[in-house]
């Protein structure tokens, strides 16, 4: 996560678990909720994942739309740029200590 500055990535450690669990393969999924009230909303595995997040990595080129699923649903997949992010996020994730993890967990 070297590879921008770190006060533009929202909630650090949320990003990266999202980027943890989308792994090189698993899509997040864009509901465009627009018709029903709740406007867009992502999820990975079930679970809402934070709109803030979403479009960091979008606008960042981390994530890349690779088509519609048969319910409307957009299929958004890392990037080769947003791999690199999640490989470097780990890296840096790795090197902290304790209370430095604790501290960005807890603070952001």
């Amino acid at each position: 996560m070297n590879s921008s500055p770190t006060t533009l990535i929202p909630n650090r450690a949320q990003t990266l678990e999202v980027l943890r669990l989308m792994g090189t393969h698993r899509p997040i999924l864009m509901l465009p909720g627009n018709d029903d009230g709740y406007g867009t909303r992502w999820v990975l595995d079930g679970q809402q994942v934070q709109p803030w997040i979403a479009k960091y990595l979008m606008k960042a080129g981390f994530l890349a739309d690779t088509g519609a699923t048969e319910f409307g649903a957009r299929t958004l997949t890392l990037t080769e740029s947003g791999n690199r992010f999640r490989r470097n996020g780990v890296l840096w994730w790795k090197s902290l200590g304790f209370l430095e993890r604790l501290t960005i967990t807890i603070l952001g």
